[in-house]
């Protein structure tokens, strides 16, 4: 074994020695031993086919694989399951309407529901490659930041009180769609500029580079200095399970050393219900904390839906797009005071925590498990980090002590400059990017054949995906480009069996 992963191992064994306090001693001996790393490729781990321990479901594999319920989830867990998904999948309208239950949507939004941009719960789809075959954008969204100007605002920067300064007449995300009698907020415009990459073994491998603008602005000019983020909707298999997670897991993977310059880093960030500034986990750059708070955050931002997290009826409207304050909303007195009240919020956010990650196809493939080992010796696990057990103290009890697979740190890394955005959100700077989860991964395709990968869907292919990695992760990246065309395709062949 290379003295690499020999020096990777010792760091991941010691990553896995944190306090977790909701174990005994025996159970904290039995967790360190079963989430040590692998030596051994010649078969599969125990339970590695089963990526979300109970909860992994064994279903046809088909469009709808991700849209299952945990496997473990009770009758009467599947039944609060089947309402979120129905909200999940509703299309909301303007206010006034008739259907008062579904009324609000806006007055500026990005989608007419959850589904809209997560296609059957998986990753969305980008406007295209082909410039003849453009789409709207609707899965892919822009946020709007601005660097501060004020002791005031970097004080609110630093502190966690904000995340980012929004642009000010624009605010934080730009809204392509508005309600009828309202102008939108302006256009997304992407274009691509193709890079080739040669491989060893006389391959060659070609990157598209987009640049993005906003087009037909409704509202007047945005400031000169505005920053942009493309972000594209992830898909939303296994949430539950990585917010049950321990916090000191996740600490001890970024006091590690894991070679390469690898230093993840976590964002703390506010948790509304709280109050308290706790570990982000869920969203590109982990700037929210709970599924409940990415869900909320999305009525908001996406559909312009008001919820108890965030109980503005406008969403992103700004003080300078009073035309957008004028527009009725949709909360209704005898169904509360918002436009998705506290239950119909508790159902979506139940629904999102247990969409149920498939199970590993072929682990025991000799050219899948050629492929877990390349997937080690090139130190992708350094933030990859293939699996936890969860908390015993897990809010949900099927949550609670489950060995699961996800193959993520869930912290922050340095992406290098072909990633970058130059955009901050909370203590991620303009280079930095949560380490996605991999699980179900393989079956990107048969959920969305449209689908691509990382941020933005830059990548059409798990290949150009790993070729995109720069900063920290430059290394491995370079590790894949230097093995043979045979290994690079034993590699993304492992990949294809998450």
């Amino acid at each position: 074994m290379k003295p690499l992963v020999v020096l990777l191992l010792a760091a991941l064994a010691s990553a896995g020695a944190s306090a977790r306090g909701d174990l005994s001693a025996e159970d904290l001996q039995r967790v360190r031993g079963i989430t040590a790393p692998t030596r051994d490729f010649s078969a599969p781990e125990a339970f590695e086919t089963m990526q979300a321990g109970a909860a992994t479901v064994k279903k046809l594999i088909n469009a709808d694989i991700f849209s299952h319920a945990s496997a473990n989830l009770s009758f009467e867990g599947r039944q609060q399951f089947l309402v979120g998904n129905g909200l999940f999948r509703k299309d909301w309208v303007s206010a006034p309407s008739s259907t008062q239950a579904s009324d609000g949507l806006g007055p500026l939004f990005n989608a007419r529901s959850c589904q809209a941009c997560h296609v059957k719960d998986g990753r969305g789809t980008v406007p295209g490659f082909d410039p003849l075959a453009r789409t709207d954008a609707v899965a892919l969204l822009l946020r709007l930041s601005v660097p501060p100007a004020t002791e005031a605002e970097r004080r609110a920067l630093s502190s966690g009180e904000l995340a980012a300064l929004p642009e000010p007449v624009y605010g934080a995300q730009l809204q392509n769609f508005a309600v009828a009698g309202l102008p939108s907020e302006g256009r997304i415009a992407v274009e691509y500029t193709p890079i080739t990459v040669r491989l060893a073994g006389g391959e060659t491998a070609i990157l598209m580079r987009p640049a993005y603008r906003i087009e037909d602005l409704g509202y007047g000019p945005m400031r000169a200095d505005t920053q942009i983020s493309p972000r594209l909707a992830p898909p939303m298999i296994g949430l539950g399970l990585l917010e049950a997670i321990h916090e000191d897991d996740i600490l001890a993977h970024a006091a590690a050393d894991k070679g390469d310059g690898i230093s993840g880093k976590p964002n703390w960030v506010h948790d509304l219900r709280t109050g308290a500034k706790v570990l982000g986990r869920f969203n590109w750059k982990a700037g929210q904390p709970t599924v409940e708070q990415q869900s909320a955050a999305a009525f908001s931002n996406d559909m312009g839906l008001s919820s108890p997290l965030f109980p503005s009826h406008h969403g992103d409207c700004t003080a300078a797009q009073q035309a957008c304050f004028d527009m009725p909303h949709g909360a209704q007195p005898h169904l509360g005071e918002h436009e998705v009240p506290a239950r119909l919020m508790d159902f979506v956010s139940f629904y999102s925590n247990n969409l149920a990650v498939p199970q590993r196809r072929d682990p025991d493939d000799a050219r899948v498990l050629a492929g877990k080992k390349l997937f080690y010796e090139a130190n992708c696990i350094g933030c990859h980090v293939p699996k936890y057990v969860t908390r015993r103290d897990a809010k949900q009890p099927e949550h609670q002590f489950q060995l699961i697979w996800p193959y993520t740190d869930l912290l922050l890394h340095d992406m290098g400059e072909g990633l970058a955005d130059g955009v901050s959100e909370g203590q991620a700077n303009g280079r930095e990017w949560r380490t996605p989860p991999l699980w179900g991964i393989g079956l990107t395709a048969v959920v969305n054949p449209n689908a691509t990968y990382l941020h933005d869907g830059r990548a059409r292919s798990l290949l150009e995906a790993i070729l995109w990695h720069g900063g920290e992760a430059q290394a491995a990246r370079d590790r894949v480009v230097a093995m043979t065309p045979a290994e690079r395709a034993d590699l993304i062949r492992f990949l294809e069996s998450l």
